[in-house]
């Protein structure tokens, strides 16, 4: 999946990789997509929750090895 701007939250534990993609939304258009590369294995319920509560749609969620990769798109 194409992003218009990547994220690496790898090492960081909750909620940091939350607020970091916080504000790289705030800074997005309408529609981007947002890439977010985490460590932590509680993000992946971490971004649907964040997802549901503030309308970004949550494209797709990738688990590789002790890797989590979300993709939002800027409501």
């Amino acid at each position: 999946m194409d992003a218009t701007k990547e994220l690496d939250a790898r090492g960081l534990n909750c909620p940091l990789p939350i607020l970091k993609a916080k504000k790289a939304l705030a800074d997005m258009l309408s529609g981007e997509v947002l890439k977010v590369t985490a460590t932590d294995p509680g993000s992946v319920r971490d971004f649907q929750a964040f997802a549901r509560q503030t309308g970004n749609e949550l494209v797709e969620q990738v688990t590789g090895d002790k890797e989590f990769v979300h993709y939002l798109r800027r409501r």
